[in-house]
């Protein structure tokens, strides 16, 4: 089966700058910051033409199809999270001990879950990635999808219970809402 060249359109919103360094680079400015991805893994070609910009992916088959696919979703979350920013909104359930979550630098403490003498951490991943405790909300939000969804899911699993029946403790941090933009 002979290789087939793959190309998709990702149309540039007014306020976004974008560039493409090495062919595989891709730099992304708008009002809410810059981000810059490294995509040379994933053998694409990458392109700025006019108000677009062009993926180009050598391959076959579906396992081709997929990944241009994905190649394609990655550049548009990014012009998206320049311009609007992604927010994920997270609720604190403590039915059996009052827990206590607070934010130091790069690190989430969960404190006096389920009782525990120790205070349970999970990482902030990503520069511009911030995380608020408000009341029994924890607000994650950044420009970079990937970022904020990775630190979003490290709280989620810092509050994860082994050994006791999940129908009865439920207590922990979930995910419950995920929007674009901050407001």
């Amino acid at each position: 089966m002979p290789l087939k060249e793959y190309v998709e359109e990702v149309e540039i919103p007014e306020g976004v700058e974008v560039q493409i360094r090495d062919s595989a680079k891709i730099w992304v400015k708008g009002k809410l910051g810059e981000l810059e991805k490294d995509l040379s893994h994933a053998n694409v070609k990458l392109e700025v033409n006019s108000n677009k910009v062009i993926v180009k992916l050598l391959g076959k088959g579906k396992r081709a199809e997929a990944l241009i696919g994905t190649i394609r979703s990655i550049v548009r979350n990014m012009m998206i999270g320049v311009t609007q920013g992604f927010m994920y909104k997270m609720k604190i359930v403590a039915s059996h001990f009052p827990m206590s979550v607070k934010v130091k630098g790069d690190t989430v403490f969960i404190e006096n879950f389920i009782g525990e003498k120790y205070p349970r951490k999970a990482k902030i991943v990503g520069t511009g990635t911030k995380v608020e405790v408000k009341g029994d909300d924890v607000i994650v939000k950044g420009i970079d999808k990937e970022a904020v969804g990775q630190t979003a899911a490290n709280i989620e699993l810092a509050t994860r219970i082994k050994r006791k029946d999940p129908r009865k403790f439920l207590d922990g941090i979930y995910i419950y809402e995920k929007k674009v933009g901050w407001e």
